[in-house]
C-alpha cells in the first residue's frame, strides 16, 4: 500500500525500541529533542495554530486526510507496540479527532491487534468524515464499548478524544477517560499515544483546559502546533512526531510561528580567521552585582569570555566588590562608571543589580549608549517601574540602536502590567506584547522559551531540560547573548543562537551526567562552549 503521509521525526521510532525494555520508564521519553546529538543539527519548522489549520484543511478538502492521519497513527502506533494480538485501548471522541481513531483502530484490527474502542459521543452527531470512518470500523467487524474494561491490562493506549478545536475545559465523563487513561498507562508503563494533541492541552497556547492527557508519544497532523512545544505542553506531549499528510503546510498558509534551529542563525556561525586578535571580536560588558550579588553578574561575564568576545568588561555596583575574578582572571573588573565610559561593542545590564538608587542611574545612562543593549533580571524590574526608564528605552529604538530583553514569566508581568497567570496563559501572546511595547527583541524565557521580535514575528525553543531552573541559568543567557552582539551579530540572530544554545548546553551536561537535578549555571558555560565550536565545525 502507499503511504499517504510522511512522519518527520524518525527519533520517535528510536525511542519506540527504547520504550518497551523492562528498565525504560514512560518518563525517559520527555521531549521531541531528547537525543543531544538531534539538539545540534536541528533545523526549525514551521508551526500553525488552529485557525491556520482549519484554513488548510479547507484548501485540502478533497484529500483523504483523515484516512491517512489515521493509518500514519496505526503505522506509530504498531512501531510502539510489536506483540501480535496485544490489547489496546481507543478513546475516540465526538469530533474528527474521533474519526481519526476509527481509521486507526480499523487499521489495527487488521494487524491483528485486540482493539477495545470506547466511543464517547453520539453517533448522529458525528461530523461527516468522522461518520464515515465510523460505519467503516464498524463494517470491517469492530465494535464500541460504553466504558473501559476494568482487569484487562494493556499494551498501548490512543487518546482520539479531542483535538485542536477543543474550546472548553475537559471536564465530567470526557475528564474521567483521560484520568482513568492517565492511570492505566501509568500501572500498565505502556505507550500512550495522543493523536493530534493530548486531549486538555490547548494547541495554541501549552495551557491545560481541565484534566488532560499526559502523553508519552503524540502524532500531530499536518504541521506542528505551538501549544506543543511551550508551556505545558512539553511535559504532557511526551515524543512529537509530524505527520505531513502529503500536504506541505507553508505553501497553503503563513506559519504562525516557528520553532528555533540551527538554520535561522547558521549564516552568523563561522570559523575565525587566523589572522585575528582579541580587537577583532568585540568588547562585551556586564553592569551588575550590587551587594550580596556579585556571583550573578562574573557568571554572565565568564560565559560571554567563553563564547568567544575578545573583551569583557565586568561593571560591580558593590563598592566592597573584589578586584578580580579568582576563577576568571581574565574578566576585567571596572567601577561602573568607567565601564560606561569603555569603548564597549554591546552591553547587558542586570545580573545581580539590585534596584537601588545607583542602579537605577546606571541604567539609565546605559540606555542612552547607542551599543546592543540587552536587559535582565533587576534591569527589567527598574525599567517595569520607572516611566523615565521606559522613556529612555523608547528614545533606543527611535536611534535604531537594538535593544533586548531577557525576562522570565513574573518579570514579564510586571512590565505588561498583569499577573503571571495571564503571561502564562498565552506565553506566545505575551511574548509579542513585550516587543511590541518596548520595541525590543525579547525572549520569554521557561519551558518552551519564546523570542519574539517588533514586528510579531515568534519562535519557540525546544531544546533545554528542568536542569535549568536553577539559580544564575539566566545570567548565563545574558552573557552567551551580549558575546555574540559583542562580536557583531544582529539583535534576533544573537537572540536565537544563545537561546538555543542555552537550552543545547544543559541537554549536553545532562546527556553527560551531570544532573538534570543539581546542574549549576556554572557547568552549563563550559557545555555551551563546546556546542557552540561544535556547531561552527
Amino acid at each position: 500500500m502507499q503511504r499517504r503521509y510522511r512522519i518527520d521525526d524518525q527519533h520517535t521510532l528510536a525511542c519506540a525500541a527504547d520504550y518497551n525494555r523492562a528498565d525504560s520508564p514512560a518518563l525517559h521519553l520527555v521531549n521531541l529533542f531528547q537525543d543531544p546529538a538531534m539538539k545540534t543539527a536541528v533545523r526549525s519548522q514551521a508551526l500553525f495554530c488552529a485557525a491556520d489549520l482549519r484554513t488548510i484543511e479547507t484548501v485540502a478538502a478533497d484529500q483523504p486526510l483523515m484516512q491517512r492521519a489515521g493509518l500514519a497513527a496505526a503505522d506509530l502506533a504498531t512501531s510502539l507496540c510489536r506483540l501480535q494480538g496485544a490489547s489496546l485501548l481507543i478513546l475516540a471522541g465526538p469530533g474528527n479527532n474521533g474519526g481519526d481513531a476509527f481509521v486507526a483502530a480499523r487499521h489495527l484490527r487488521e494487524r491483528r491487534f485486540a482493539v477495545h474502542l470506547v466511543f464517547a459521543g453520539e453517533i448522529s452527531r458525528l461530523p461527516d468524515d468522522a461518520a464515515a470512518a465510523y460505519r467503516r470500523f464498524i463494517d470491517d467487524g469492530g465494535s464500541l464499548l460504553d466504558g473501559i474494561p476494568s482487569g484487562q491490562r494493556w499494551s498501548l493506549i490512543i487518546d482520539g478524544l479531542f483535538g485542536i478545536g477543543l474550546q472548553r475545559p475537559v471536564s465530567g465523563l470526557y475528564a474521567d477517560l483521560v484520568a482513568t487513561a492517565n492511570a492505566l498507562a501509568a500501572r500498565d508503563r505502556c505507550p500512550l499515544l495522543a493523536l493530534d494533541c493530548p486531549s486538555g492541552l490547548d494547541a495554541d497556547t501549552g495551557k491545560l483546559c481541565g484534566t488532560t492527557i499526559r502523553a508519552s508519544h503524540t502524532i500531530t497532523f499536518i504541521a506542528g502546533k505551538p501549544g506543543l512545544y511551550t508551556g505545558d505542553g512539553p511535559d504532557y506531549c511526551g515524543a512529537i512526531s509530524v505527520a505531513a499528510l502529503d500536504l506541505d503546510a507553508e505553501r497553503l498558509a503563513q506559519p504562525t510561528a516557528r520553532t528555533i534551529g540551527s538554520d535561522l542563525f547558521a549564516d552568523w556561525l563561522r570559523s575565525r580567521a587566523r589572522n585575528s586578535h582579541k580587537g577583532s571580536h568585540g568588547s562585551a560588558g556586564i553592569l551588575g552585582g550590587a551587594s550580596s550579588m556579585v556571583g550573578a553578574a562574573f557568571l554572565a561575564g565568564r560565559a560571554a569570555l567563553r563564547l568567544g568576545s575578545g573583551r569583557v568588561y565586568v561593571g560591580l555596583i558593590d563598592r566592597q566588590a573584589p578586584a578580580i575574578d579568582p576563577l576568571q582572571p581574565e574578566l576585567m573588573l571596572r567601577p561602573p562608571d568607567s565601564l560606561l565610559a569603555t569603548g564597549l561593542t554591546a552591553l547587558a545590564c542586570g545580573p545581580g543589580m539590585g534596584a537601588g538608587d545607583d542602579a537605577r542611574v546606571l541604567l539609565e545612562r546605559a540606555c542612552g549608549l547607542d551599543i546592543p543593549l540587552l536587559l535582565d533580571a533587576d534591569a527589567l524590574n527598574l525599567l517595569a517601574g520607572e516611566k523615565r526608564l521606559q522613556e529612555v528605552l523608547a528614545e533606543r529604538g527611535q536611534r535604531s540602536s537594538p535593544t533586548l530583553l531577557t525576562p522570565h514569566p513574573t518579570e514579564a508581568a510586571r512590565l505588561l502590567a498583569c499577573d503571571t497567570a495571564a503571561v502564562q496563559a498565552d506565553r506566545g501572546a505575551a511574548a509579542r506584547g513585550l516587543a511590541s511595547r518596548y520595541q525590543a527583541v525579547v525572549v520569554l524565557k521557561g519551558c518552551g522559551s519564546i523570542v519574539a521580535t517588533p514586528d510579531g514575528r515568534w519562535f519557540v525553543n525546544t531544546t533545554g531540560n528542568p536542569g535549568l531552573a536553577s539559580a544564575g541559568t539566566g545570567d548565563v543567557l545574558s552573557g552567551l547573548t551580549v558575546a555574540l552582539l559583542a562580536q557583531g551579530w544582529p539583535a534576533l540572530e544573537a537572540l536565537l543562537a544563545a537561546v538555543h544554545l542555552h537550552g543545547t548546553a544543559a541537554d549536553q551536561a545532562v546527556a553527560g551526567g551531570c544532573g538534570p537535578i543539581g546542574l549549576t549555571a556554572g557547568e552549563i558555560i563550559a557545555s555551551a562552549r563546546a556546542c557552540f565550536n561544535r556547531w561552527i565545525v
